[in-house]
C-alpha cells in the first residue's frame, strides 16, 4: 500500500485505484506489479480488451459427441 499511496501522488488516486482492480484480481502483489499494471495502463488506455470469440475458438466442438447413447 506503500507504493499505491507514493504512486498515487505521481499519477493520481484515479489511475492507481484503475490499477489496483486487476492487481487484486490476478492477486500480483509482489515488489513493482502495482507499477507495472499502472505503466501497461497509461501505454494502453484507449485500447479494447482482445476477446476471443466463436470463429476464433481452440475449442474442437461437441460433433465427437453426436452418437453417444446411440446403439
Amino acid at each position: 500500500m506503500t507504493d499505491a499511496v507514493a504512486l498515487a501522488k505521481l499519477h493520481g488516486i484515479d489511475a492507481v485505484d484503475r490499477a489496483l482492480g486487476p492487481e487484486a484480481t490476478v492477486e500480483r502483489f509482489a515488489d513493482g506489479d502495482l507499477m507495472a499494471i499502472l505503466a501497461h495502463q497509461v501505454e494502453h488506455d484507449d485500447a479494447e480488451p482482445t476477446l476471443a470469440g466463436e470463429a476464433h475458438s481452440l475449442q474442437p466442438g461437441t460433433s465427437a459427441w453426436s452418437g453417444f447413447g446411440s446403439p
